[in-house]
């Protein structure tokens, strides 16, 4: 899509405005399907947790994909877009044990990744199959503030926890189906990865009935021209090999699931904003938009780039300029930053704003969240309204008081 049909959506649905690219999603989809052509039994899980619009869900199913989920609410919006229960994995951390079991009555495929937890579903529930997820300490994400694979990591068994796990699946005779594994994000190496698969490969030989085995995913993205990014075709030419050997050493053809989120919709989305200020003071220039880190906290919270363009003026004389949001905290999207320049006013729009943006978005000073817009063969398409001061009370209930 361009940066006219880009207006064009702020002018019909107003700003600020989250908007994602069905064709992106889809051609990430099959860059990531093409890279593992030569694995007989591959499953994409989209992971909802990056954006769960209940559209965007049903697109996914369209494409072909399960889904991923880490809550029982995902799960349910999962089934609310048309999932089968099989077809979702559900990876919780440090949920209650009732949830995980409400869980497992809607028929989803469970994965645990706590020794205590195990053992008491397991003593309840022997006949459930259940996914292990295991912690292989490799981090192959690049990224230390999203690393899920250290050792003082909260996710994930230990793998020197094994033994301990060997001796609770014995003694509850409960069917382990799947073995599974998410070492983090923004993954450059692809020789690290393979070193964790390597170990997830290990842990499964210990295991005689697995259907599938889940590398998770982690896959970096360009956030901006010449950026680096995952080699998604080399890690498929050489992780395809491995794991098709290790079937054959196993003994049966098992499943290979990626559960992929940032991949498939980061560079899908936009978010555009309006200038209402234009600031100067004695060192800096600042462009101050109507948002903030209540609708996209990810530069404040993981240190994130966004690369940010002018809209209005695109071919207007470069300037610095640090954006800014309306919230009343430190809200900087971007320091310094090389921008045509700006005037108030103009739009300005975000990229790579399809992961892990909307979805942590929230009322802090009381503002509301934007519409999102669904950008299908050549048309908009809202998906999510622009809330409403009726919105931020419906929850509410106001007592009385006499005073």
């Amino acid at each position: 899509m361009t940066n006219s049909d880009l207006l064009g959506i702020a002018e019909n649905f107003g700003k600020p405005l989250y908007v994602y690219e069905s064709e992106k999603i889809t051609s990430q989809y099959e860059r990531l399907t093409s890279a593992f052509a030569n694995v007989k039994n591959l499953r994409i899980n989209y992971a909802a947790k990056a954006l769960s619009n209940v559209s965007v869900l049903k697109f996914m199913r369209h494409l072909g994909a399960g889904l991923d989920t880490v809550s029982i609410q995902e799960v349910q919006l999962g089934l609310n877009a048309g999932f089968e229960p099989k077809a979702i994995i559900y990876t919780p951390n440090g949920v209650s044990l009732n949830e995980i079991e409400n869980v497992a009555k809607l028929g989803v495929q469970i994965n645990i990744d706590n020794l205590s937890v195990l053992e008491q579903f397991g003593t309840r529930h022997p006949k459930t199959p259940v996914c292990i997820r295991i912690n292989p300490h490799v981090m192959a994400g690049g990224n230390s503030n999203i690393s899920v694979g250290h050792i003082d990591s909260k996710f994930g068994i230990s793998i020197h926890q094994i033994p301990h796990l060997l001796r609770i699946v014995e003694n509850t005779a409960m069917k382990i189906n799947g073995i599974h594994m998410h070492t983090g994000s923004d993954i450059l190496d692809i020789d690290v990865f393979l070193h964790a698969a390597e170990i997830l490969f290990d842990t499964a030989k210990h295991f005689k009935e697995l259907e599938f085995l889940d590398f998770g995913s982690g896959f970096k993205v360009p956030y901006h021209k010449n950026d680096i990014e995952t080699n998604i075709e080399e890690l498929g030419e050489k992780l395809s090999v491995r794991f098709s050997k290790f079937c054959m050493e196993y003994g049966g053809e098992l499943q290979l699931i990626f559960e992929p989120g940032k991949f498939l919709v980061s560079q899908a989305g936009h978010f555009i904003t309006q200038v209402n200020v234009v600031k100067q003071t004695t060192s800096t220039v600042f462009a101050q938009v109507d948002s903030g880190f209540n609708h996209l906290i990810r530069p404040m919270l993981y240190g994130s780039y966004h690369h940010i363009e002018n809209l209005s003026n695109p071919q207007g004389k470069e300037r610095f300029y640090s954006i800014v949001g309306y919230i009343c905290e430190t809200d900087t999207f971007g320091n310094n930053r090389k921008i045509a320049e700006i005037t108030e006013g103009d739009l300005l729009v975000f990229r790579n704003c399809g992961a892990y943006c909307f979805s942590m978005a929230s009322n802090y000073n009381s503002r509301y969240r934007p519409a999102e817009v669904f950008w299908h063969e050549g048309q908009g398409h809202l998906i999510s309204k622009r809330e409403t001061f009726e919105d931020i009370l419906r929850n509410q209930v106001e007592l009385s008081f006499n005073l």
